[in-house]
């Protein structure tokens, strides 16, 4: 699901906002937002959580598409190996897909920035 600012949501499940905090050695208990709240999305940002792996495994294939055929047989055999070592992170990346966050107002007034919209539905 993708969502778009403007958007109204709700929450898919009851959201724990913080842990439980002690003042004066009384326990104060811990904040959380109830499955169902509702609220109007702000903003939308797409993430592209790349690894050390998967940028390296992109500027070696690069490099191969573009110089390969003109490289000896034994360089190209060794980068080959490379590429083909770094294929599983890649694979796992494109598979993930690229991570959305959002920020939501809520009807209460509180804001939620930088949630998986996974843990939204729409309203």
């Amino acid at each position: 699901m993708t969502l778009q600012a403007g958007q109204r949501v709700a929450l898919a499940a009851d959201t724990r906002l913080t842990d439980a905090s002690e003042v004066a050695g009384v326990v104060l208990g811990f904040l959380s937002l109830a499955a169902g709240t509702g609220g109007t999305v702000e903003q939308v940002i797409g993430h592209q959580d790349e690894s050390e792996d998967v940028r390296e495994y992109e500027r070696l294939k690069s490099l191969l598409d573009a110089f390969g055929g003109a490289m000896p047989p034994e360089s190209k055999r060794q980068l080959e190996e490379k590429i083909g070592a770094l294929e599983p992170a890649w694979t796992a990346f494109q598979e993930r897909g690229p991570r959305v966050s959002v920020r939501v107002r809520f009807d209460n007034g509180f804001i939620l920035d930088g949630a998986d919209e996974s843990v939204f539905v729409p309203a």
